[in-house]
Parts: C-alpha cells; structure tokens; sequence
C-alpha cells in the first residue's frame, strides 16, 4: 500500500463516524443492514473525492478490504458472506413512521 493510501486508511479510522455519515447519506444504511463490498468501495472512493483526493479503482479496492477487516475488528461490521457484512451500529438504528424514539 502506497503512504498515500496508508494516510487515508489511518483517516477513516480515527474519523470512522464521519465515514459512516458519509456512507449513511449516501447509501440506504442503518443499524443492522447489509453493506456490501462495492457500495464500501465506491463509498470510500466519493468519500475521498469530495475532499479532493481522488483514488484508483485498485487502491479503493485495496482500501476497502482494510477498511472492513478494521470495521470487523472493531465490531462496526459483522461478517455474512465474501460480498459483506451487516452493520452493528446503534447510532443508526430506525424506527418505524409515527413511532416514538
């Protein structure tokens, strides 16, 4: 892995919630649904984008497999099969329209 990439990888990890907010805006995700590898990838790759720093296909690829074994790690993702994980994230857990929180 490139020190560039080194560098993005240690910034999503110490800002992985703006990360999520990010993905959350993005992508329909909340507390215990999927999230597949690409929709990581292509996250991590716009996430970047938007703060003028573009990445290579290949290098968000190699970004999001390090991500997710992170995510895993820290019990952010749970893993269900080789294309990706459910989310453990409470902060993001939903409610049904007209329930109270």
């Amino acid at each position: 892995m490139s020190a560039s990439g080194k560098n993005i990888l240690e910034n999503v990890k110490q800002n992985h919630q703006v990360f999520l907010n990010y993905l959350k805006a993005k992508f329909p995700v909340f507390h215990n649904s999927n999230i597949f590898f690409r929709d990581l990838q292509y996250g991590l790759k716009g996430f970047f984008e938007m703060m003028n720093q573009s990445l290579s296909y290949p290098e968000a690829e190699e970004l999001a497999k390090e991500i997710g074994n992170y995510f895993e790690q820290k019990g952010i993702f749970i893993r269900v099969n080789n294309l990706g994980w459910k989310l453990n994230y409470p902060e993001f857990v939903t409610t049904a329209p007209g329930d109270p929180l």
